[in-house]
């Protein structure tokens, strides 16, 4: 396994890297889904269904039984929601049981960009999860589940290519071909931070039949992200009036984690301490309602499901994958999910995260009417501490589309509540690779396509950790297939670019001589707009050769071209961290050095990034009281 990741980036930078929804995210054109025993053995008494959200587009597909060899066509109009409830020869054709390899899987294709998910439900368990397409399915993996001493725990992964090695803690356990399933089952086990791996991408599902936190016992039904997607950033929404818990399972030895808003918990094989945890470990927290939420750091990436603990009457416990802040969109489409009669589950909600001092940009626009703000539920919950805020909105119109925009981005998590029962999945999140990335203007090498840039300077930026320390070739930069010799072994570099498109590749070599390859399509144009911005009326070029006395500090940005319309046009950063849309503002220092940045958004949809490094030594002065 891959001893490399890229270091800790600033949450700002990330934010700013998040500039479309078509990049690598939970949407696509193809899945695949397999669902697991839902409490009782019997697949008659249980509701499954299949959600799919249509984006801008009308569009059709397929819903193709693997066991049965039949198809169920769909059509959806744009920005509309289709429901399917799979039929019971389906419901036995998807319905795992027992350890062994089956068919019982589904694949999903359709004609242009679509969300999937799916839930279990009966009327005393329920669970949904998001359906990830195959651009997003890796070949490394961690369990992440609970048990309950009655049920046991499992987890069933479907082979997207023929001839797939799957193995269980590095040991060969089957090869399976396209659409086949492996279903493993242990009934006194809990098996989270076992290392599940594959020579092929595989789509692996959390499937526990049944686990109790606090109360009732509820199935756990949630895909797992894999490991080139796992990050070092989180935040933990209080999803439920009641404590909800968290755990965090580690992916690299000599991974150290820090907190805030929760208690360690020793709870079966989890650690109780937050320090030099080794591959496979799993931390356990317990969040109260008080905290407000709870802030996860880490040194490496690590992997964080979140769970409701439920009450005798609001709920059971139901598990969520819980996305990095470093996978955060700018915008999504989601849909609310809706069991058939009969069912408990009578409340619905979207727990939208995203920063506090940005999150009165966050809008919505519900079947297709006009954004407003978010409005129906509690006031937004701030985490002063982490910068972070959350709002948990009711969902009540069960057949629109609900379609959320911030251009400082955000993360959003759904869950259902009623008696004896509840759900909780990631209704979007992007899923970059972070294995080992590049940054083009702080922007993902796997989003560089759909962002086109102005001529002039690009700036470049290599996030590795575990980098070959002197091997001659550790890092190597291609342009268009040809090395670019003046950034070999360079972390960060910077090279003029006419309009154009090229091809920019990372070539690496880690320190356990391993190697990745990463590509990203630069997106050049020719511009005629231009920008700049002033502090105290001194040009943002000249600002690293002035210091300022005074601690209050004027800004104004002056551009041609600006977009009329988007609401990233202007977006000023002070060491990395958001701080205003405005095009003139002030502010008070204190004494330091700063770096300002200012990202414009430019009418013919390209961006250019300015900054200026801001001095302050404002002179503090004690007149003595002498007597004459």
């Amino acid at each position: 396994m891959k001893k490399a990741y890229y270091s800790l980036i600033v949450f700002a930078i990330i934010m700013q890297s998040i500039l479309s929804i078509q990049a690598q995210n939970t949407e696509g054109t193809e899945f695949w889904l397999t669902f697991g025993q839902n409490i009782f053995p019997s697949y008659l008494n249980n509701d499954l269904q299949i959600r799919i959200v249509a984006k801008e587009n009308q569009v059709t597909g397929k819903i193709y039984f693997t066991n049965l060899g039949t198809f169920k066509d769909f059509d959806i109009p744009a920005k509309q929601v289709y429901t399917y409830s799979l039929s019971e020869p389906e419901r036995q054709a998807v319905y795992n049981l027992t350890t062994g390899v089956s068919s019982r899987s589904i694949r999903i294709t359709s004609s242009d960009l679509v969300t999937v998910y799916a839930m279990s439900e009966n009327p005393s368990s329920c669970d949904v999860t998001n359906v990830l397409p195959v651009t997003a399915l890796g070949t490394e993996y961690y369990q992440i589940s609970y048990t309950s001493a009655f049920f046991g725990d499992a987890y069933g992964v479907i082979a997207t290519e023929n001839n797939t090695e799957v193995s269980y803690n590095n040991t060969p356990i089957i090869t399976l071909n396209l659409g086949e399933v492996y279903y493993s089952r242990c009934p006194s086990c809990d098996m989270t931070g076992n290392y599940i791996s594959s020579n092929k991408p595989v789509a692996l599902f959390a499937l526990s039949p049944g686990i109790m936190l606090k109360y009732n016992i509820d199935c756990i039904f949630q895909q797992l992200a894999p490991v080139n997607t796992w990050g070092k950033d989180f935040f933990v929404p209080i999803s439920y009036n009641l404590s909800n818990h968290v755990r965090i399972v580690v992916a690299y030895n000599g991974t150290d984690i820090t907190q805030t808003g929760g208690t360690i918990q020793s709870v079966g094989a989890s650690q109780t301490t937050l320090t030099n945890l080794q591959a496979g470990q799993f931390v356990q927290l317990e969040v109260p309602v008080s905290s407000n939420g709870c802030e996860i750091h880490t040194n490496k990436p690590v992997g964080v499901c979140t769970f409701l603990d439920g009450d005798v009457y609001g709920g059971d416990a139901a598990m969520c994958w819980l996305p990095p802040i470093e996978q955060s969109v700018k915008k999504a489409l989601i849909a609310p999910f809706i069991p058939l009669p009969p069912t408990n589950i009578n409340t619905h909600y979207a727990n939208v995260i995203t920063p506090t001092n940005t999150k009165d940009n966050t809008r919505v626009s519900i079947g297709g009417a006009s954004p407003i703000p978010l409005s129906g539920g509690v006031s937004w919950i701030d985490n002063v501490a982490a910068g972070m805020s959350y709002y948990k909105m009711p969902l009540t119109n069960n057949t629109a589309s609900y379609y959320f925009t911030n251009p400082a981005g955000f993360l959003i998590l759904c869950y259902g509540l009623g008696l004896e029962e509840a759900y909780y999945y990631p209704a979007y999140s992007a899923m970059r690779d972070l294995s080992s990335a590049f940054y083009a203007n702080d922007i993902h090498f796997q989003d560089l396509k759909d962002n086109p840039m102005c001529e002039g300077d690009v700036h470049f930026l290599a996030n590795i950790e575990g980098l070959h320390p002197t091997h001659p070739d550790r890092i190597t930069w291609w342009i268009d297939g040809v090395e670019y010799l003046p950034a070999k072994t360079l972390e960060e570099w910077w090279k003029p670019f006419t309009a154009g498109t090229y091809e920019i590749r990372m070539d690496v070599i880690y320190d356990n001589y391993e190697t990745a390859s990463k590509t990203g399509t630069l997106n050049i144009k020719s511009c005629n707009q231009s920008a700049a911005f002033f502090a105290n009326n001194v040009l943002h070029s000249a600002l690293k050769d002035t210091t300022f006395c005074n601690k209050n500090v004027n800004f104004r940005a002056e551009i041609e071209g600006l977009h009329p319309a988007a609401p990233d046009s202007i977006m000023w950063y002070i060491d990395n961290v958001f701080e205003t849309s405005a095009a003139t503002w002030s502010k008070p220092f204190e004494n330091g050095t700063y770096e300002i940045k200012l990202v414009v958004h430019y009418d013919n949809d390209t961006y250019a990034t300015l900054t200026g490094t801001l001095k302050i030594q404002a002179l503090w002065i004690k007149i003595r009281n002498v007597r004459y």
